[in-house]
């Protein structure tokens, strides 16, 4: 063995940690990894003697979550990195060559954002590029985008250029230390069980990188390789008009908008996506518009978080006399809104609330714009089970149908894919977490169409002399009002996550659900990582099993429902609570007091945040 002073990348044998397994894992990496940056992560680790970050970091891998994969970049085979996005290519391949056998033919779309890490010497492009690499040693056609483009025109591009599959390399809105690998199938949906469960067995099967796969040129010369920016760029915004009702409108509002890109790929998208309308061009945010991976001006680059991270852009509104913001997050998949009032308050919108206005508006205009004998109960809106329930609220009222499914935009794009084949309209879904698709040009999540959408409604309501707030409490007086919190705890400790989902699942004693949270009565339980609903005659949940992440509802005998969960991309612990009304009464703030009183009594009882030293969410 090398002595322990010796870090030196020539040598054979590194020095041994006293533990095989983990040998035998520090082997492996200083063998395959030709990366000198990540390289040395590892072989610092082992001279320093740090066994144990070693083994978190060589001795797992990752799994696809909600989002695909998604870690941190650095080293080890848990992190994203050179070596484990060219594995998972591989794996790719593999398993892709099993399932299509004209795979040479139709070839894969490859796009990325904007995110890097210095010391890592890592990158999206530079893993898109590896990305591609390892498919063109094996002659598989490859269309990758020449500049870094929003998540959603990589599905989109997959069913316009009838490709088998789809990677966009992103993290989306998570901090500035991640990445992500994202798949999606030749339906244009993300991928959900088997194929996320078999790639993995086939990353598994051939670890070992092949040679060519650290060609991270060959997409630059390669007669396999097509750049489809332009192509698709035209396409989508082409697309995008049929969701477009009063272009005119549009091209003489005096509304003002002001839209931020949050250091990501948004900007000229947005920008383009206004012209299609008809609009005039946003006033973009300067300190915000051009790519940063750092999101120097942002405490987290999630525009979720609401008025604290939208600082820039509501300065910038209020000087530019522009009345709404519009944000996409730094890969364009997620759009904020904020509205100034009367007042001269700021009123950032939650993603229910926004929710509830964007479907709102897209049934309003289905029913302007449709066919005679067009049947409203062909027509579908689609939620995640821990959003709101306002549209079903709504379906119930208006006729059409409204369905929910597991969290996450992969089960809804499937289902969306399955519906329109079978001749339904789908007119919008969405989740709370700020995810909206309008129309079903992309079966994804989509903060470019939505902020363009969006833009669309409140010059509408504009002229009609109303603002996007004020529409949202007659949608709610017209429907019932349906009052919702969402928060998270920050949690690093797997163990402690396990502990606190298996005590509700043996609360009292072993298998019985709590029956009473406090003093507030439980009447249904449903345990999506089980497959258990208390409501059913069967026990048996309506949503597929998802026994990947925790997941268990609360239905409570005041007609509170609340859900905790854990993120599929984060490491948080997820509360989302609603107590709906009924229409036609303004019972607004019993509902606020009691589901206040229900999420204090929810959070102390079951998540025991001191006892279990949960982190608040905080900025």
């Amino acid at each position: 063995m090398g002595e322990a002073g010796d870090v030196n990348s020539n040598l054979l044998i590194p020095r041994s940690t006293g533990d095989s397994q983990l040998d035998a894992a520090v082997w492996q990496w200083l063998q395959w990894d030709k990366n000198p940056k990540t390289r040395a992560q590892i072989e610092t680790l082992l001279h320093d003697g740090k066994n144990k970050e070693l083994r978190d970091r060589l001795c797992r891998r990752m799994s696809f979550g909600t989002a695909g994969l998604r870690s941190s970049m650095g080293a080890g085979f848990c992190n994203i990195n050179d070596l484990t996005i060219i594995q998972t290519t591989q794996g790719m391949y593999h398993y892709l060559e099993k399932c299509f056998p004209d795979l040479k033919q139709r070839g894969l779309v490859i796009g990325y954002d904007t995110r890097g890490q210095v010391i890592s010497n890592c990158s999206s492009k530079r893993l898109a590029k590896l990305t591609a690499a390892v498919l063109l040693s094996k002659a598989i056609p490859v269309y990758i985008f020449s500049k870094y483009v929003p998540t959603p025109f990589v599905p989109y591009a997959v069913q316009k250029l009838r490709a088998v599959a789809g990677i966009m390399i992103t993290a989306s809105h998570n901090r500035k230390e991640d990445n992500g690998y994202k798949v999606y199938w030749e339906n244009g949906a993300q991928i959900t069980s088997p194929h996320d469960k078999e790639i993995l067995k086939c990353i598994e099967v051939s670890p070992e990188p092949w040679s060519d796969s650290w060609r991270e040129n060959q997409a630059d010369s390669s007669p396999l390789t097509r750049d489809p920016l332009e192509e698709i760029t035209n396409s989508y915004m082409e697309d995008l008009r049929r969701i477009c009702f009063h272009r005119e409108l549009n091209m003489k509002t005096p509304l003002k908008f002001v839209h931020t890109s949050f250091h990501g790929v948004g900007h000229d998208y947005v920008q383009s996506a206004f012209k299609a309308f008809g609009f005039n061009p946003p006033i973009p945010v300067p300190e915000q518009k051009d790519p940063d991976p750092n999101f120097s001006t942002v405490k987290c680059p999630n525009p979720e978080e609401g008025e604290c991270v939208l600082e820039l852009s509501l300065r910038l509104a209020e000087k530019e006399g522009a009345r709404v913001v519009l944000a996409t997050d730094p890969d364009a998949d997620r759009l904020a809104v904020a509205e100034l009032q009367d007042t001269g308050r700021w009123k950032v919108f939650t993603g229910n609330e926004l929710a509830a206005l964007l479907g709102w508006w897209m049934f309003l205009c289905w029913k302007k714009s449709c066919t005679k004998g067009s049947d409203v109960r062909n027509v579908y809106m689609l939620a995640t089970a821990v959003s709101s329930s306002i549209l079903r609220s709504v379906a119930s009222k208006e006729g059409f149908k409204f369905e929910e499914t597991l969290p996450g935009f992969k089960w809804i794009g499937n289902r969306i894919k399955t519906l329109v084949d079978n001749g339904k309209t789908v007119l919008f879904a969405f989740e709370e977490s700020i995810g909206y698709m309008c129309g079903t040009s992309v079966l994804d999540k989509d903060g470019v169409s939505a902020a363009v959408v969006a833009a669309e409604m409140a010059t509408y309501l504009d002229s009609k002399n109303i603002n996007m707030a004020e529409q949202l409490v007659k949608i709610y007086e017209t429907y019932g009002y349906h009052i919702s919190k969402t928060s998270y705890f920050l949690c690093y400790e797997p163990a402690t996550i396990k502990r606190i989902f298996e005590r509700l699942r043996n609360y009292e004693a072993p298998k019985r659900y709590p029956e009473f949270c406090g003093p507030y009565g439980i009447l249904h339980v449903r345990d999506a990582t089980m497959g258990y609903d208390s409501s059913q005659q069967n026990k048996k949940s309506l949503l597929p099993l998802s026994k990947s992440s925790q997941m268990i509802t609360f239905t409570f005998q005041n007609g509170c429902v609340a859900t905790l969960r854990t993120s599929g991309t984060e490491p948080k612990i997820k509360y989302y609570a609603e107590m709906c009304g009924s229409p036609g009464q303004g019972e607004k703030s019993f509902l606020e007091e009691e589901l206040k009183k229900v999420i204090a009594v929810l959070v102390e009882n079951f998540l025991e945040p001191s006892k279990n030293g949960l982190i608040w969410r905080s900025l």
